[in-house]
């Protein structure tokens, strides 16, 4: 059977789900209401996490479709796909352009030859400007060095959200049939030589709980059978043994059981307990390997710990070492871009490329009922050519124009460094070299002197000579001295010191932060305090109280807010900032020592 290998690419929110669900349903491979974005994280918080392939059919062709996540955070998840297709539907939104993630996504796969086909998406806006957004793509491909080939690129527009593509703006199209003919048209069929010997790389992992490891991969050469017995390469050279022992196909969400498989086509395998993604799996001993996926290195590091605090133990079902070192051992078998160091007993470093890939893990750590404490996430310093390095961002931001100083400001002050700044239309883009460092605990900042307008956007830009300290805390952390309940009378006289993090008949313990203070150092207070009662009558003692809302620590925010001698306390119902040293007395005995 004729195949096509197909990604499809684009910046966060552009709309590549929605497209890839649109092609789905028109040709009949999902219900109405079905998504590709299926986890639950995914649909609360509307971005793709992990990548996706699904198959559909089109006139006698199989096109398989991988969908990949648009964050800078999940770089890995499209790097490592790249190398199994043959073609990527780069999905480009009509009104905002070519974002940061944009010319990640494309910058990979022009350098592995790729040619993409365009879409221009979201017409519909009404202010989107095709024509203009259609140049810019042109002038990053010359950006990026695109050969001649690469630059005549095919292209359409869309309004994935109502399931319609058309060649040109006057068209009168109703489905996605010009997508699909676009496809059909440029993308060249999947070599499919059956006759050399058998060749598979995995790109992907997947697991379930009766048959272990499951590699999801493309077959390059060759044919598979159930049964079949397989040598598994590493790129070291490092050769081992395995027998398949279920084959499986896509339709839409669907995994269907075969027999055997043919070269070109994308399969699901088990059988190999220890696969990995990027090794080669091939019939004999002296075939040559396949070149290894390479994946960028992390960028920050944090400490998992046990929860060791007053309230340990009272909502997780998981509060042991083992317990936590065996789920990100699970982790790691799927979570290609996350690295972890085991060497510690009593903690486990974890390395991700950014905090929203560390705040997914915790989340669905918090979910699956494990509690934990984690530590400030801190970025990874590197020696390089004798210098000391640190990883930078290139950052690109979108707001009024009324925002703009307060932004630039800010990014100043955390030693960021102004490389481009267009006006339009009352907007403004900046784009800013910043250090990974300075970009740390800016979102909710930045939200705040935005007044929720503003739009940021980050893609890694390598190692660059470390450039010194960074100042950007300027609140000290208010702490109770006490443990019971917070009473609203006690809470009513600390909000005047700064923002609070409870409120009223919330339970607190010795050691927790409450709240933070406006003066920039950390003040022991007690929040349990009640009323004086006496018999005596005054005006104004039963003046009712008037509480300002606090600010919920949520996960992201936490990480962003809490300090370096701080932990983030994380179970199923509850989230907390604690000190890592309970007592006033402990505090002040290990400032001693520092």
């Amino acid at each position: 059977m004729d195949i096509r290998n197909i990604a499809i690419i684009a910046h966060v929110d552009h709309g590549k789900t929605t497209l890839t669900d649109a092609l789905l349903r028109q040709t009949g491979m999902i219900e109405a209401t079905g998504s590709m974005d299926s986890n639950s994280l995914e649909l609360e918080r509307g971005i793709t996490i992990y990548a996706k392939n699904t198959t559909l059919y089109y006139k006698d062709v199989k096109i398989n479709i991988v969908d990949t996540p648009g964050h800078a955070d999940f770089g890995s998840e499209v790097e490592r796909v790249l190398r199994s297709i043959d073609s990527v539907i780069l999905v480009v939104d009509a009104q905002e352009g070519p974002m940061p993630q944009t010319k990640f996504v494309l910058k990979k796969s022009l350098e592995l030859g790729l040619r993409p086909l365009v879409v221009l998406n979201k017409i519909d806006k009404p202010a989107a400007r095709p024509d203009e957004v259609h140049e810019e793509v042109l002038e990053l491909f010359m950006d990026l060095g695109a050969n001649d080939e690469q630059m005549n690129f095919p292209y359409c527009y869309a309004i994935g959200k109502q399931g319609i593509a058309k060649k040109t703006l006057d068209d009168t199209s109703t489905d996605m049939t010009p997508l699909l003919d676009l496809i059909l048209e440029h993308v060249s069929p999947a070599p499919h030589d059956t006759s050399a010997p058998f060749r598979m790389q995995p790109f992907n992992l997947a697991y379930d709980d009766f048959v272990g490891r499951l590699a999801i991969g493309r077959i390059y050469e060759g044919k598979l059978h159930v049964s079949d017995k397989v040598i598994i390469k590493k790129s070291s050279g490092e050769t081992r043994s395995g027998t398949i022992t279920k084959l499986q196909q896509f339709k839409g969400f669907d995994r269907i059981e075969t027999t055997e498989a043919f070269a070109g086509d994308i399969v699901m395998i088990s059988g190999i307990p220890d696969i990995d993604i990027g090794e080669t799996i091939c019939h004999s001993a002296d075939q040559e390997p396949l070149p290894a996926i390479q994946v960028d290195e992390p960028t920050i590091g944090v400490d998992f710990l046990v929860n060791n605090s007053p309230f340990a133990g009272k909502e997780g079902k998981f509060v042991t070492t083992r317990q936590i070192k065996e789920r990100l051992q699970k982790e790691l078998e799927i979570n290609v871009g996350l690295k972890i160091d085991f060497s510690d007993s009593d903690k486990f470093k974890v390395y991700g490329r950014g905090e929203l890939h560390i705040a997914i893990l915790l989340e669905q750590m918090r979910r699956e009922g494990f509690e934990i404490q984690v530590s400030q996430p801190k970025v990874i310093i590197k020696e390089i050519e004798g210098k000391k390095s640190e990883p930078f961002e290139e950052v690109t931001i979108d707001v009024p124009e009324q925002f703009t100083g307060t932004v630039i400001e800010k990014l100043s002050k955390r030693k960021g460094v102004m490389t481009n700044m267009v006006s339009k239309n009352g907007h403004a883009r900046i784009t800013f070299d910043i250090p990974s460092r300075g970009l740390l605990g800016y979102r909710g900042p930045f939200i705040m002197d935005t007044k929720g307008e503003g739009l940021m956007a980050s893609q890694g830009a390598g190692f660059k000579p470390y450039v010194g300290e960074i100042e950007k805390r300027n609140v000290g952390s208010m702490i109770s001295m006490v443990a019971g309940k917070a009473l609203g009378y006690s809470l009513a006289n600390l909000q005047d010191r700064g923002t609070l993090y409870i409120g009223p008949t919330v339970e607190v313990y010795e050691g927790m932060v409450i709240g933070n203070t406006a003066k920039g150092e950390d003040m022991a207070v007690n929040p349990i305090k009640g009323k004086q009662l006496t018999n005596m009558r005054a005006s104004g003692t039963d003046d009712a109280l008037n509480l300002t809302p606090h600010m919920d620590v949520t996960l992201e925010r936490g990480l962003e807010i809490m300090s370096e001698d701080e932990y983030l306390e994380i179970t199923p119902k509850n989230i907390r900032i604690r000190k890592q040293f309970l007592t006033e007395n402990d505090r002040k005995r290990s400032g001693r020592k520092a």
